[in-house]
């Protein structure tokens, strides 16, 4: 399964979901929305208008903003991904 994580360099939610990911060994492909304009516009236009970071899309078209590491991994479970 394919995630996408949409992040910057300087997020502290960023760095603690990555954490999450990495420790329960998920592969993810990263994604600097700050050097990625097309990254940018599809996450603003994902979330109405919105920029949260991290925004991270499931291969099911699913998606969280800014999760919580129990969010997260709520959901990694649901996807059946752990």
């Amino acid at each position: 399964m394919s995630i996408k994580f949409y992040t910057t360099d300087w997020c502290g939610d960023c760095i603690r979901s990555k954490a999450l990911l990495k420790k329960l060994n998920v592969q993810f492909d990263e994604i600097n929305v700050d050097d990625d304009t097309e990254a940018n516009e599809y996450i603003t236009k994902l979330q109405n208008n919105q920029r949260r970071i991290p925004t991270i899309v499931f291969e099911d078209g699913s998606f969280l903003v800014e999760p919580t590491d129990p969010q997260l991994h709520s959901k990694l479970e649901e996807l059946n991904l752990l």
